[in-house]
């Protein structure tokens, strides 16, 4: 294991994944320490998707804030992350990987999954085989990926959409919502694109709203 510090607040390390070794970056809470772990997936690695995303790093601001260690990764085949693109199958595997070396290495008692895209897939992918406290997941990719298939999420679950998503249609999102049960709590955005340009004060300031009651 290689350890180094980026920020002030942040360590990096390089982890063993099931492809190689795995880019991870923690980040310690802001004020008092909720015993909670959250774990942020980053969206498509073939389209520029890595860790360091706008809204990845919004949501781990978020659960700064909000007391929780929060952690980032590259997927294999991404930044230091060894492997390469294995079209959802691996990159689950990347994120079990990443969950169990924090198990073992970590006293928290809840762990929070969140993804945006590519990465709300496979965290409601994992959320299904792991028991996780809370999943948030923005702009689900329902029609690219098979979301239709996903087991029930039973845990407390947020799903956050932009109404103006030339990537991920609204009007797709919540017609998938219909089909869960259960079915989420819905954080709908009117004026946001896929990527939340100018709208990312208002989604942390809302995730917060949420997720801190």
């Amino acid at each position: 294991m290689i350890t180094t510090l980026s920020k002030e607040e942040e360590k990096a390390i390089l982890i063993d994944g099931p492809a190689g070794k795995l880019e991870v970056v923690l980040a310690e809470p802001i004020g008092k320490d909720r015993g909670v772990l959250g774990i942020v997936c980053h969206p498509h690695p073939l389209f520029g998707g890595t860790m360091d995303n706008k809204v990845v790093t919004t949501l781990v601001k978020t659960f700064q804030h909000l007391g929780v260690v929060a952690i980032r990764f590259n997927f294999r085949g991404v930044g230091k992350s060894e492997g390469k693109f294995d079209h959802a199958n691996g990159e689950v595997d990347d994120l079990l990987a990443v969950m169990d070396w924090l198990r073992k290495g970590q006293a928290y008692q809840e762990v929070w999954l969140a993804g945006f895209s590519f990465g709300a897939y496979i965290a409601a992918k994992a959320a299904t085989l792991f028991p996780v406290k809370k999943l948030i997941t923005i702009a689900p990719p329902v029609q690219h990926f098979p979301m239709h298939e996903l087991l029930p999420i039973t845990c407390p679950w947020i799903l956050v959409q932009g109404e103006q998503d030339d990537v991920v249609p609204a009007e797709e999102v919540y017609a998938w919502v219909k089909t869960r049960d259960p079915q989420p709590e819905v954080l709908r955005f009117p004026h946001a694109g896929h990527f939340f340009h100018g709208q990312l004060t208002e989604l942390r300031r809302r995730l917060e709203e949420v997720l801190g009651a």
